[in-house]
């Protein structure tokens, strides 16, 4: 199972957006406390449209308390990463992946990294932009799982119109 873990997401809108993500790829949500905003909001509710109501997620005090109860592949998406997420083997295995991302302002705490530095990951790009936006990331590291998967059993074709709509 892939495993997105936001940790201390400040923007509910992202949150939203992650939530949404989550059901569209069969992925659980991790929330690390404190978030920036309360998990009822109607901004969040809008963000993920009506999906959110399926998306399996857990609200974890600390970061300490969400690795006592996850044992599995560590995974950091961070500025500072120094190898970019495409050269990274997430074929999966018996072991569960997380893709932790940070909060939106300042990232993950460099007192979390230096133990995982070996798993820390770039998104290459220019010098123009201090990083992407966190719902963005979240996707594109999502996807990248996926790919390296063959996207496990998700659906190839559109099952609201049907498969054929565009050749109808």
């Amino acid at each position: 199972m892939i495993n997105i873990v936001l940790y201390e997401p400040e923007i509910p809108q992202n949150t939203g957006n992650i939530m949404r993500t989550c059901v569209a790829t069969n992925s659980k949500l991790h929330l690390i406390e404190p978030l920036g905003f309360k998990m009822d909001e109607n901004t969040i509710k809008r963000c993920g449209v009506n999906y959110i109501d399926n998306c399996e997620y857990t609200i974890y005090p600390n970061f300490e308390d969400f690795v006592s109860k996850n044992p599995g592949r560590y995974y950091f998406f961070t500025r500072y990463g120094k190898k970019p997420h495409t050269d990274f083997d997430f074929k999966v295995n018996d072991e569960n992946i997380y893709l932790i991302f940070g909060k939106e302002s300042t990232g993950i705490p460099k007192e979390v990294l230096k133990g995982h530095l070996d798993t820390c990951m770039r998104l290459p790009m220019t010098d123009k932009v201090r990083a992407l936006n966190l719902s963005n990331c979240v996707a594109i590291g999502v996807y990248e799982v996926l790919r390296q998967n063959n996207y496990f059993d998700l659906l190839r074709t559109e099952p609201f119109k049907g498969e054929d709509y565009l050749e109808q």
